[in-house]
């Protein structure tokens, strides 16, 4: 289903692939990533108006078994997952489910506990709800089994779960429970699962390879996840610390030094276990769904999967949700000069993170969600513009240089 009329332009080494003239500057800057090695595989997906006009990759999905990165080749996504909850709940909205500012107990009762029972949809799901951390220890192996008793017990933790602060007057990023939530939630209101809806009524209907619980079928199209390691990234951090003390690493480094702090504990529960992020990698984890963190897409899957969402709820004639349920997003409905656990200017809206602008776009409409190590799924619908950057050389950093350049590349592109 992708399209490439107006992609004449063939890319040279070190890369792969096509893409329109007037996008020049995009494969440019990412080529230059592949020639100073800031890469080891990635690709790159863009359209712009419905049509495909970026569509490069290159480097390597496995460097042990020196198999190449291919337009198809995908990756785990971290917390692009979020942006993809954030479309299923926008979608069951738009279709009636829910309404987001009732009280998330009028459709699931047992969230009243422990004083949530005013907290509206939209203060949760804009990381205003208190409940950035959870205080039941779990893992990650436990949110990702399907068993009744897991679930369970998984949602035994969420509903009985304490604010941390009033809910609705301040921010912190819920960087794990904001899926977990969202999962309970929707299955609650909408009566299956997250994956289930997705690939239903979005991603197939789009032509997306994009998967919250992903089949065997697409493990070896799966590339291999290359986290930079527990020293450099200490070093790193503690060198930003020293030399940087008003960047955003150092500002949570110095948070996550606080053995109590919500901005550590937002992070380690559920716990992945010894593996850390590699344990996203396990095709065990990947099985499952896991709202937060393990969906996988190739670029083009997860730029396509935004198309409706760039273009007021419309792809090809087809009414995915209303433009009135979606421009809601365009403003910017919570927002944190300085956000508890990321530590810098951030919001939300709906459950799409809106960033500062000119981070990932100039334009204050645009949305989407980032992921550790710098993966982006986002979307501006003044330009009707969707992007998809995938990649497996994770970055240490909050916001990953090379998706920024990307970004600012692209808007200099004539749009």
């Amino acid at each position: 289903m992708t399209q490439h009329a107006r992609c004449t332009e063939q890319a040279d080494h070190p890369i792969r692939g096509r893409y329109a003239p007037e996008f020049a500057a995009l494969a440019q800057q990412f080529a230059l990533h592949f020639a100073e090695s800031q890469e080891i595989g990635a690709s790159l997906a863009v359209y712009q108006r419905g049509e495909c006009v970026v569509d490069l990759w290159g480097g390597y999905a496995d460097v042990t078994q020196q198999i190449r990165w291919q337009n198809d080749t995908r990756a785990v996504l971290y917390s692009c997952t979020k942006g993809l909850a954030a479309m299923a709940l926008n979608m069951a909205a738009d279709r009636g489910h829910f309404d987001w500012d009732q009280p998330v107990a009028s459709v699931w009762p047992a969230f009243a506990q422990a004083g949530k029972a005013e907290i509206t949809a939209r203060t949760l799901f804009n990381h205003r709800a208190g409940l950035a951390a959870l205080d039941q220890p779990l893992t990650l192996t436990e949110c990702v089994d399907p068993s009744p008793a897991a679930r369970a017990r998984v949602r035994d933790a969420l509903a009985s779960q304490a604010p941390a602060w009033t809910p609705g007057r301040d921010q912190g990023y819920h960087a794990v429970t904001f899926g977990m939530y969202a999962q309970a939630f929707f299955e609650q209101c909408v009566g299956e699962s997250m994956g289930t809806f997705l690939r239903r009524e979005l991603f197939d209907p789009l032509g997306s390879d994009a998967r919250l619980g992903s089949e065997s079928a697409l493990d070896a199209k799966t590339a291999v996840v290359y986290p930079p390691g527990n020293l450099a990234r200490a070093r790193n951090m503690i060198v930003a610390a020293v030399t940087r003390p008003s960047s955003n690493e150092a500002r949570v480094l110095r948070a996550s030094l606080a053995p109590v702090s919500i901005g550590r504990r937002a992070f380690l529960n559920p716990s992945p276990g010894p593996r850390g992020m590699l344990a996203y990698d396990e095709i065990a984890v990947r099985r499952g769904e896991f709202a937060s963190a393990n969906a996988t897409a190739s670029a083009q899957g997860l730029a396509r999967a935004y198309l409706p969402f760039a273009s007021g709820g419309l792809h090809q004639g087809r009414a995915f949700l209303q433009e009135k349920s979606i421009s809601p997003v365009y403003a910017r409905q919570g927002w944190s000069a300085r956000d508890r656990v990321l530590r810098k200017p951030i919001g939300w809206s709906q459950g799409f993170l809106k960033e500062e602008r000119g981070v990932f776009s100039p334009t204050r409409a645009s949305f989407g969600h980032a992921g550790m190590g710098g993966a982006l799924g986002w979307c501006d619908p003044v330009h009707e513009l969707t992007f998809g950057y995938v990649l497996n050389g994770l970055d240490w950093r909050v916001r990953s240089p090379r998706a920024v350049a990307l970004c600012n590349a692209l808007y200099r592109c004539k749009l």
